[in-house]
């Protein structure tokens, strides 16, 4: 198994026949796949169960107000980011690859912000000059 291995990184060669074939030709970079060690989804696998149960211990301890949703907003985004950097293989992928995905969902939290910017400003306004309602 050690001969199939480029350069001894987990890489094999795709469609060849012998494992001594692959040590000794040169293999087109789109010919190589990686293959990660289970213990690497094992451990995050265990890393979102640890996440997911702080994520219920705060209903669990009954928190309240901002520090609950806080709380819940930061559990879930760690999650998140955990499962798009290794299940779907993103922490290997090329930079520009990852700003096409990483990079919308960024900017539309950026537009979301703004626009509750904008309803207050909007309600404000509304409030200031046409009263405060029926």
């Amino acid at each position: 198994m050690a001969e199939a291995t480029a350069n001894g990184l987990g890489q094999h060669p795709q469609n060849t026949g012998h494992a001594h074939d692959a040590a000794t030709a040169s293999v087109a970079p789109a010919e190589v796949h990686q293959e990660h060690p289970i213990k690497l989804y094992l451990v995050v696998w265990a890393w979102l169960f640890v996440l997911s149960a702080c994520s219920y211990m705060v209903d669990y301890f009954g928190l309240q107000g901002y520090l609950r949703w806080s709380l819940i907003l930061i559990f879930m985004m760690l999650k998140a980011g955990l499962i798009v950097a290794v299940f779907m293989h993103m922490a290997w992928e090329r930079l520009a690859l990852s700003y096409a995905i990483i990079l919308p969902p960024i900017l539309v939290l950026v537009f979301v912000a703004m626009m509750v910017l904008e309803a207050d400003y909007t309600l404000l306004t509304r409030v200031t000059f046409f009263g405060s309602g029926p």
